[in-house]
């Protein structure tokens, strides 16, 4: 070996050696598989790389596993590739269609059989004004009367095969079937001798988690219009609303309702539906005669009877002027419609009126014979006739319809004959004129028990007079969604005085008192209008005896207040009106957190709006930090839970299980004193327990006895009623919770014993610890009841 050919370590360092023998063999250039594009190419089907590169290496992001879409689909597909994991997990992959919840409105003024001009116009006469209040159980019409009255009074498309539910405005009650909410409409109607009033019905829930609406309604209203199906007859909330009725002196009268329902579901004989109709209206005197001496009974003229599914209704005195229209001869209508209730038989022969029916005829009595008979007949023909005979019997009662009437279905053909055959609701209007009082002949009654002030005073007076010249003095009971749901409408009537468009009032607060103002607001009033449940009527003013629903001054009210002018007297303190008083309390509660943490602002923004909108609902935050809700029942709270996640806070929200909720109170007189002590050891405290007398709770809820009447009125009450001794009678010191709870404060020392001055001079702190211990509960956080 040459050693200048190699270097130390034996590597070749010589001349570059040519080989021109050898051959240096050209890698072959690298083929693309051929793709064969076919119709529908084979989902498995993928590209595999010659065998002569087998062992080559080939970088991951260089490797083919799968086709493109291009070999696949073929030139001219447009392709869309989405990159992974760029959507977030928080956001679903395909999201629902999310629907905005909102109320049912007409999207202008419907067209009326009344000019809207001539209703306000009516607004300025409170003596022509009627303010009803439509209850009853659940599922007995109040709805379906409103529907009646707007399809006699309102030209908008009705489908005959379903119901309307024309004041269920809330998508809610729409699904529910069921109303959640009272609400208001105004009509113009004539009563029988064709003069006009102003009527203005208030729809309220019957369902019994529902009470809280109908006692706001009745707050406002003048009377009420009682509805009981006739099947049905008198239910258990049926019982509870006519003993508020009476307590609280709203004048009322029945309408048995359904009636067809005797003709079409029961087939009862004319003269059994008479009995049945009569077991009805016994079963609402059985409960009235308890209670009070009020009696209902047709020939009275209390008593209206009617299907509101078919849209007709009649009292005694309507039908009998229907007689007199069609006769030719001249009767005494009063002495005939007296005439058709009760064990009363017509002689044809005679054509008089016997006690008993003669031999040989059947014993028809006056309501089956002049009244049932035609009935079951007119719905036997409409449901049983061939179309021309059917037209031959209509026309010989003065009912025509069209051609096209004859090919519907029956329900809507049933409304059409018998829209013709009672034509108006005269006998309903005259009726409400001549049994519930106006605003003027009522405004007394009403005031001495909602107003808290003197009676005599500036304000007082005016109220009790209903002068729309007076002092404004206007009670809100209610708040409406607005037409968005960041803002409500405050929903109330005007006892006196004369509200306009743009005034500035103070709005007062259920915490207001003259000695502190705290509680008081100045807004003014952006709009005023009538409101018919899907619509609103604006006006420009509004006088004493209305209601009216304001815009503008609903961020400072909870759940009502009092709206006045600005104008202050010092001499004549203005007082607020009573905060409603409910027949029952929030029994049930559930604990509420937001899923989202961060969320918890909406949440309570949420509540607080919530709160606003349900009338007996209670919001509060307890000791642990739970956000508590309280409520009537099941059905209450989820409907609250619905808006406040759909409507109002629009979040996901946990619930917890619900408590039902129970009141504290005292069984016996306890054993053991509660003794307190100040800091310094010279002042001592001493307290005891013990039941109250069977009563005294009641009184005191049923506003029998008033904790801010004189002490020797007060005393009075329980020396008399209850043997007390004067001396205890005249040292009660507060009822609690509030001014109307079942508790009692009473002051036991003797004076040798304390010091009465000191005593009096912490005397309203003591009362400030025993409304606190009263309405949270010591034991188990919850109110008590009964107990001194």
């Amino acid at each position: 070996m040459d050693d200048d050919l190699y270097d130390e370590f034996g590597n070749y360092i010589g001349p570059d050696i040519e080989d021109e023998d050898s051959e240096v063999e050209e890698e072959p250039e690298r083929q693309e598989p051929q793709v064969d594009y076919g119709d529908e190419p084979q989902e498995d089907e993928v590209v595999v790389h010659d065998e002569n590169f087998a062992n080559q290496i080939v970088l991951h992001e260089d490797k083919k596993y799968y086709p493109s879409a291009l070999e696949i689909y073929g030139p001219g597909v447009e392709t869309l590739v989405q990159e992974e994991d760029t959507q977030p997990l928080t956001q679903p992959i395909i999201a629902p269609i999310k629907t905005a919840l909102s109320f049912v409105q007409e999207k202008g003024l419907p067209e009326t059989a009344f000019k809207k001009e001539f209703l306000v116009d009516l607004m300025k006469y409170p003596d022509l004004i009627r303010n009803v209040a439509l209850v009853g159980h659940l599922h007995h019409g109040k709805t379906s009367f409103m529907d009646m009255l707007v399809s006699h009074s309102h030209e908008i498309f009705m489908d005959a095969e379903k119901p309307l539910r024309y004041t269920d405005v809330h998508l809610l009650e729409r699904d529910r079937g069921l109303s959640i909410k009272s609400m208001p409409m105004s009509f113009v109607m004539q009563n029988l001798k064709h003069k006009s009033h102003l009527l203005n019905f208030i729809d309220t829930p019957g369902h019994v988690n529902f009470t809280d609406e109908m006692t706001a309604a009745l707050r406002i209203a003048d009377g009420a219009i009682l509805l009981v199906d006739a099947v049905e007859g008198v239910m258990a909330n049926t019982e509870n609303i006519i003993k508020q009725l009476v307590n609280e002196n709203i004048p009322f009268f029945l309408m048995v309702n359904k009636v067809d329902r005797l003709i079409l579901e029961l087939k009862l004989p004319p003269e059994d539906a008479y009995f049945k109709l009569k077991h009805t209206i016994e079963e609402v005197n059985s409960i009235l005669f308890k209670i009070s001496d009020i009696r209902l009974s047709p020939e009275k003229g209390n008593v209206l009877f009617g299907s509101t599914e078919m849209g007709w209704c009649f009292s005694l005195k309507s039908f009998a002027a229907k007689y007199c229209e069609n006769s030719e001869e001249s009767f005494d209508v009063d002495a005939f419609a007296r005439r058709l209730w009760g064990d009363i038989f017509f002689d044809s022969e005679k054509r008089s009126f016997r006690k008993a029916p003669r031999e040989g005829e059947p014993r028809l009595r006056t309501f089956s014979h002049f009244i049932l008979e035609p009935l079951y007949k007119l719905y036997g023909q409409v449901l049983g006739e061939d179309p021309k005979e059917l037209r031959e019997t209509l026309a010989s009662l003065g009912i025509v319809l069209k051609n096209s009437a004859y090919k519907l279905n029956m329900k809507p053909l049933l409304r059409l004959v018998f829209d013709q055959f009672f034509g108006n609701l005269n006998g309903l209007t005259d009726m409400c004129v001549n049994l519930i009082p106006s605003p003027v002949e009522s405004a007394k009654t009403k005031i001495e028990r909602m107003y808290s002030g003197d009676l005599k005073g500036k304000y007082g007076t005016a109220m009790t007079e209903c002068d729309p010249e007076g002092p404004l003095m206007i009670q809100i009971v209610k708040l409406y969604n607005a037409d968005n749901v960041l803002s409500f409408d405050a929903f109330g009537r005007i006892l006196s005085g004369t509200l306009n468009k743009g005034q500035s009032v103070r709005v007062l607060g259920e915490g207001y008192s003259p000695d502190d103002e705290e509680d008081m607001a100045v807004h003014a009033v952006s709009n005023i209008a009538v409101y018919q449940s899907r619509y609103k009527i604006n006006v420009e003013s509004a006088s004493a005896g209305n209601w009216v629903l304001l815009s503008g001054v609903d961020s400072t009210i909870i759940k009502t207040a009092t709206i006045t002018d600005t104008n202050e007297d010092e001499d004549d303190p203005v007082y607020i009106f009573k905060p409603l008083r409910f027949n029952t309390i929030p029994v049930l509660k559930v604990a509420v957190e937001p899923v989202n943490p961060t969320e918890l602002p909406k949440m309570l923004e949420g509540l607080r709006k919530v709160n606003k909108s349900y009338q007996i609902l209670s919001t509060k935050v307890e000791e642990s930090g739970e956000h508590i809700l309280l409520g009537t029942g099941e059905l209450y709270l989820d409907c609250v839970m619905h808006d406040l996640r759909k409507l109002y806070a629009e979040i996901d929200i946990k619930i917890a299980d619900p408590v039902v909720r129970f009141c504290e109170t005292v069984v016996e007189v306890s054993q053991i004193k509660c003794y307190a002590e100040t800091p310094n050891k010279k002042n001592k405290i001493t307290m005891i327990c013990e039941p109250l007398e069977r009563g005294i709770a009641e009184d005191i809820e049923n506003y029998k006895v008033n904790i801010n009447s004189p002490p020797k009125v007060l005393a009075e009450h329980f020396v008399s009623k209850y043997e007390w001794d004067i001396l205890a009678a005249r040292n009660i010191w507060a009822f609690g919770p509030d001014e109307n709870g079942p508790n009692m404060l009473i002051n036991d020392t003797l004076p040798a014993e304390t010091n009465k001055k000191l005593l009096f001079s912490i005397k309203d702190s003591i009362k400030q610890g025993f409304q606190w211990a009263t309405r949270e509960g010591p034991l188990t956080d919850e109110r008590n009841s009964a107990l001194t």
